[in-house]
């Protein structure tokens, strides 16, 4: 059996996979501190996240990376699965950098220095959306090639088929 993931697409799903799996590790035993300073941070820019205790927030952000982390980490998982989990996660710490005042320079797109650890990230989206893409558009020609090859070798195994019925048939004439 084929493995859903070709042998460029190894190099990015390890280094971004590893990455988020070893923070989402190491956030599973955050003390109240780190957790209040997490949820505070986001729920700055998505309000939707006040309502959640910071401890709770912690927690959920940890699992999210580790299964985001491992899902990249997994051969067996699809590219695009595993593009779409990144692309989503990784757009949500970019709207972190966009939405949070002080992360960016007036006017400009470019960094603070406060903002630069967060503006790293968009490295993230860009494996995101490039195993989202590879996942999809690029193995279309990949299945059509397949099923061309099945095709082939169905057409091989009739024509020897209907060549052996040809050879019994000219057998039973004569006889």
């Amino acid at each position: 059996m084929r493995l859903p993931i070709t042998l460029s697409e190894i190099g990015p799903r390890i280094s971004a996979g590893a990455f988020i799996l070893n923070s989402g590790l190491g956030k599973r035993g955050a003390d109240e501190g780190t957790a209040a300073g997490l949820h505070g941070f986001a729920a700055g820019t998505y309000p939707f996240l006040k309502n959640i205790e910071p401890r709770q927030f912690a927690q959920g952000l940890a699992a999210a990376e580790i299964g985001i982390g491992a899902l990249l980490l997994a051969p067996f998982v699809p590219t695009a699965v595993a593009g779409l989990a990144l692309t989503g996660f990784s757009g949500g710490l970019l709207g972190l950098y966009l939405n949070t005042p002080g992360m960016r320079k007036p006017g400009s797109l470019a960094p603070t220095q406060d903002g630069l650890a967060i503006a790293k990230d968009v490295w993230l989206l860009g494996i995101g959306v490039g195993l989202l893409t590879r996942g999809t558009i690029d193995r279309k020609p990949q299945q059509v090639r397949r099923a061309a090859r099945t095709l082939a070798k169905a057409n091989r195994t009739a024509g020897k088929a209907q060549a052996k019925a040809e050879l019994r048939a000219r057998r039973a004439a004569r006889a």
